[in-house]
């Protein structure tokens, strides 16, 4: 068994479609009407381009605003990015105008770092040594 799609809550799709690539880096992977305003959204790394995909899920049903407010609030990631190096990632993601929560943090073996998705998420970048 692998994790195939997994998924974040977004605000607005074509805000967050553009942030996580345009901005983020990752690609395009499907992007099928399911009518309305909703699509099936998913992006990928662009090292992993069949790998596990991304859904930017809408955040349309009643119980998701008041547990995407909670976790913000109290500062929990709604994801987990790997990357190669955090603080360089956050040199260059700061340097695009991204706002973090938390500037990296060694924490023993892991770093992390902490941004908002500009969606209505916080998300986690971490690097293990």
């Amino acid at each position: 068994m692998r994790i195939h799609v997994t998924s974040v809550f977004v605000d607005d799709q074509v805000k967050a479609l553009r942030f996580y690539t345009d901005v983020l880096g990752f690609v395009k992977k499907h992007d099928i009407p399911l009518g309305g305003e909703a699509r099936w959204l998913t992006v990928v790394s662009p090292e992993a381009p069949d790998g596990t995909e991304l859904l930017l899920e809408p955040s349309g049903h009643p119980a998701v605003p008041p547990y995407k407010s909670a976790l913000v609030q109290d500062g929990i990631p709604a994801a987990s990015f790997a990357v190669d190096d955090v603080q360089a990632e956050f040199d260059r993601l700061r340097g695009l105008g991204v706002y973090f929560t938390q500037e990296p943090l060694a924490m023993g073996a892991v770093t992390t770092a902490v941004l908002d998705d500009t969606c209505g998420n916080l998300i986690q970048i971490v690097h293990k040594l």
